[in-house]
């Protein structure tokens, strides 16, 4: 038998620590899969005191919840799709897989086919046509990928199968069902994403209830409709508080400057930029004295790249909570705005 040392650098062992994490995981995932799987035939405790709330607080029918609570399957591709998010990447690959000449050119022609809905909807709620195209391209590619997972059964996966964020979850199912209810959905007929976003804009259940409009004046508030739609993520933009013609990012010279207490303040601009300037913080573009920001950073090809974030770019994290969403929304937005003026009137070829 041959022996193989472990070399000095560690790999094997890492190698091995590897292994034992997935293999936990799956053990995890195996074990949330099979209490799933029991409830079938009978609901686990989390669920029935679940079933007994909807009844109680909002008059839902128990055996009827009960039984479509029962049929919903467990999806384990769920919960591993959820540990390993997209914008965990650093932001050099994120950028690459979502600023793309193809995305480009879908946004022009999406807003030039859409370009009167979209301007009533800048005018009424104060919030740029290009920012509700960036953040509906990065969504749904414009409407073309809303999701064919059942929202019903990623839900309840989530709720009752991701112990992590099993609360969040609970009241997004909660929402869910009562939006179902009051749109007379048939439960297992609305697709969605993997954590149970809806429609062109990717809504949560507790977002579509509180922030959809219907933009389109037909009595209905429908995400899987474009008017609907752009309506929407611009009232949802409003509603945190986006203000029309401020700046959303500024880049900065971070000099010698001790970042750490800065970087770990959050994204909650707290700090003037006047302050910013005596700490070594050089902007370098124009940004008034007194603008509140938070300074943030992402990872570039070649060492990290700082950046103040300002009130709007904290307007866009409440859409998306991660740095690399509202840097590509940002940058796809503004890409769309340079390239406006000359193709105005004109749609781009399909890519």
């Amino acid at each position: 038998m041959l022996h193989r040392a472990y070399p000095e650098n560690g790999v094997m062992p890492r190698i091995l620590r590897m292994m034992m994490l997935r293999a936990v995981v799956c053990v995890l995932v195996l074990a949330a899969a099979a209490t799933h799987a029991a409830a079938h035939s009978e609901l686990a405790a989390d669920a029935q005191a679940f079933v007994r709330d909807m009844v109680e607080r909002h008059g839902f029918e128990r055996s009827a919840l009960e039984r479509a609570l029962r049929n919903t399957k467990f999806l384990a591709s769920i919960v591993r799709a959820m540990d390993a998010p997209s914008t965990a990447l650093p932001w050099h690959e994120f950028r690459a897989r979502h600023i793309t000449e193809a995305r480009i050119n879908a946004g022009l022609r999406f807003w030039t086919e859409n370009a009167v809905v979209l301007e009533r909807a800048a005018v009424e709620y104060q919030v740029p046509p290009e920012i509700m195209v960036a953040t509906i391209g990065i969504e749904t590619l414009f409407g073309r990928l809303t999701g064919n997972v059942n929202v019903l059964d990623a839900l309840t996966t989530l709720a009752f199968g991701y112990p992590r964020r099993a609360d969040f979850f609970r009241a997004e199912l909660e929402q869910f069902l009562l939006l179902s209810r009051e749109n007379g959905w048939d439960l297992n007929s609305v697709k969605g994403s993997f954590a149970g976003a809806i429609g062109v804009p990717q809504f949560l259940p507790s977002s579509y209830r509180k922030y959809a409009v219907d933009f389109d004046g037909d009595g209905r508030r429908d995400l899987r409709q474009v008017t609907d739609a752009i309506g929407s993520v611009a009232n949802y933009y409003r509603q945190f508080g986006w203000q029309q013609g401020a700046p959303v990012i500024v880049p900065v010279d971070v000099g010698n400057t001790a970042l750490e207490p800065l970087l770990g303040a959050g994204l909650l601009p707290h700090i003037s930029v006047a302050e910013l300037r005596k700490r070594g913080v050089l902007p370098l573009e124009p940004v008034a004295d007194d603008v509140l920001a938070s300074l943030f950073s992402v990872e570039t090809e070649v060492g990290p790249r700082y950046w103040l974030g300002l009130n709007n770019f904290y307007v866009i994290t409440r859409y998306n909570r991660s740095i690399n969403y509202a840097m590509v929304v940002q940058e796809l937005a503004s890409t769309l705005r340079q390239q406006r003026p000359r193709t105005a009137g004109v749609a781009p070829a399909v890519p």
